[in-house]
């Protein structure tokens, strides 16, 4: 295993003030305050939000192609690459089909859209207009990846492009052999100097927290949800239940404690719910797992391809949100019909990666090309999708980080004892650096 990240020395453990966890949870609160108190005000602190997310995704492109390049030239075996990318395929083809099940089958216990009865002749189709204008199909998808030049991938931020590049590149690097070395050097030098400036942006993440939530509480209150507020509520508590059943059963197997876990990543979780934005998190996550005890080659492919193969929550959102628009406009849909759409989003999910509003986007896209539900309907949904994406994107950065540590087992690349150490021991918590 490479040891440019993981190995670190140990630490004492940082007292309750210095925890970056703490901080971003009371910007929250404050947050939430003034959304409801000043909610005009409250709506003019989203560039704090906007801005912080800004200086992480700048970070994205440059951090996948230099984990990913310096993580195979490290396994320096391309059937062993070509074995964990299939492993990781399995993986997130399991987990997304159960999502969007344990979706589907959520809103049909609990029904949130029946009784409501939208008359569609009182809604208007333009809000959705723009997004009924994004391709979000398979062919489109696969041709996405090619970028039009080696820049342009980091240019236009596209993760996909960005993992392509890079396995091309580690695969070169592989066949050249050792004479390759000074430049994987260079590389890992350029890796940890994207880590350390991921440090020091991290630790505005609670301005950024702040601004996120003032807006989406101050733009959509509370009272004003009161006519939706049970499929948010329903929404969440699926989330809840997916990362559950996920999860539980993870940890058995692979042998750590959940609540720990959670204790382990809870910055990122929190941030991911704050900006409702799991790219902020991809730089820590990374780097959490490598310190954790999965082989940096294998976080450097698995991690980032989950951003584009392991949509759980945004499965979660559409299984729950196609039923629930059909049910709102008493459009009737049987289990077979059911079954059909799910099909649909399992291709539509796939399409959306580097597509702004991806999770909307494939919702348009999946009724659309149903033709069942109205597609006009959508905007129903489009007034709370960041209300919602609060809920799916923590779910993906907990269930994507979870694949993660089932692939390195898998793999038979995980450092259990040191993986048992860390999270008994509290070694880090937040804030840390991890590429001493």
């Amino acid at each position: 295993m490479s040891t440019s990240i993981a190995a670190v020395p140990s630490r004492k453990h940082q007292p309750l003030f210095r925890q970056l966890w703490l901080w971003v949870a009371a910007a929250m609160v404050i947050g939430i305050v003034l959304g409801v108190v000043d909610p005009d005000l409250g709506i003019l602190m989203k560039p704090f939000g906007d801005a912080f997310i800004k200086l992480i995704a700048m970070t994205i492109g440059p951090l996948v192609f230099c984990t990913i390049v310096n993580g195979m030239a490290h396994m320096a075996d391309m059937n062993r690459v070509g074995r964990v990318a299939l492993k990781a395929i399995v993986i997130f083809e399991v987990m997304t089909l159960l999502a969007e099940l344990v979706g589907l089958l959520a809103v049909n216990i609990l029904q949130p859209g029946v009784g409501m009865n939208v008359d569609m002749g009182s809604i208007s189709g333009h809000a959705v207009d723009e997004y009924l204008g994004k391709e979000a199909s398979f062919v489109p998808f696969v041709m996405g990846i090619i970028p039009r030049s080696l820049v342009s991938a980091f240019v236009e931020g596209n993760i996909l492009q960005v993992l392509f590049v890079a396995i091309l590149c580690g695969s070169a690097l592989i066949w050249i052999g050792p004479k390759a070395r000074p430049l994987v050097d260079v590389i890992d030098a350029a890796m940890k100097m994207i880590f350390g400036i991921v440090k020091m942006v991290m630790w505005v993440a609670p301005i950024g927290a702040y601004g996120a939530i003032a807006f989406t509480v101050g733009k959509f209150g509370f009272a004003s949800l009161s006519s939706l507020g049970k499929l948010i509520g329903d929404f969440y508590v699926t989330c809840l239940v997916f990362i559950l059943i996920v999860s539980l059963p993870v940890a058995r197997l692979c042998g750590f404690s959940f609540p720990k876990f959670i204790r382990y990543f809870r910055d990122e979780i929190l941030v991911s719910i704050a900006t409702t934005s799991a790219e902020v998190v991809l730089p820590r996550l990374m780097a959490k797992l490598t310190y954790l005890g999965c082989e940096e080659g294998i976080v450097g492919l698995v991690v980032p391809a989950g951003y584009s193969f392991n949509l759980t929550g945004a499965c979660l959102y559409l299984g729950m949100s196609v039923v629930f628009l059909a049910q709102a406009t008493n459009t009737p849909l049987d289990i077979a019909h059911q079954i059909m759409l799910l099909l649909i989003m399992n291709i539509t999910s796939k399409g959306s990666a580097g597509i702004a509003g991806a999770a909307f986007v494939v919702l348009v896209a999946t009724i659309s090309m149903d033709g069942t539900i109205p597609v006009a309907s959508a905007v129903i949904i489009l007034g709370i999708h960041r209300l919602m994406s609060q809920g799916f994107t923590p779910t993906f950065v907990i269930t994507n980080t979870m694949a993660t540590i089932v692939v390195t087992r898998w793999e038979k690349a995980m450092d259990v004892k040191r993986m048992t150490r860390v999270l008994e021991s509290r070694e880090y918590g937040v804030g840390e650096d991890f590429h001493s």
